[in-house]
């Protein structure tokens, strides 16, 4: 099924995390647009406008919780996603890794895929079933920005979430089949 919500992020989050976990999802996958801490940042003007970017940093990250109680079919999945990401020409970012990025600082526990912890994200932790965060890209990056919003680029990420997820569903049903089997 498909959750979307609109308003406050914290209450939206937890409406949504209360909307999965009344599911019987395998997965729950929740798909956002990166930033970067203000530091950061720089102001320019455009259209008459102040508006905030970083050009630092591009690309996206795919973050789950050691937390989440099924966090092995968490990081299958994110392995899956980061790899279908990755077979499509997208590269993930790697400035989590970096002391620089101080408190945001999150382990990469996939360096093949992307797959980075960050265990506190009430939405990874909390959710029922494995739980995955995507952030497709930073927006806060001007040519990224303008690559988002591409139908080219949008289309690119959807067949990779689509890839992934029909990958993961197979072998979750393939692996239900061997226990079945077993007993």
């Amino acid at each position: 099924s498909l959750l979307l919500a609109n308003g406050p992020a914290i209450p939206s989050l937890v409406r949504r995390i209360a909307q999965a976990n009344q599911t019987s999802a395998d997965l729950l996958l929740s798909i956002h647009h990166d930033s970067v801490p203000q530091v950061f940042k720089s102001v320019w003007e455009f259209e008459g406008k102040q508006l905030e970017y970083s050009d630092r940093f591009r690309g996206h990250s795919i973050f789950i919780s050691a937390d989440n109680p099924n966090y092995q079919a968490s990081l299958e999945f994110g392995k899956l996603l980061g790899a279908r990401m990755k077979a499509r020409g997208l590269q993930y970012t790697p400035h989590y890794t970096q002391a620089f990025m101080g408190n945001k600082r999150r382990q990469l526990v996939d360096a093949e895929s992307g797959v980075y912890r960050f265990d506190q994200l009430i939405i990874l932790r909390n959710a029922k079933m494995a739980s995955v965060l995507l952030e497709a890209g930073s927006i806060i990056n001007r040519d990224e920005e303008l690559a988002m919003a591409s139908d080219e680029r949008r289309l690119e990420i959807a067949a990779a979430v689509t890839e992934a997820v029909d990958r993961y569903c197979a072998l979750r049903a393939g692996s239900r089949t061997q226990r079945a089997s077993a007993h």
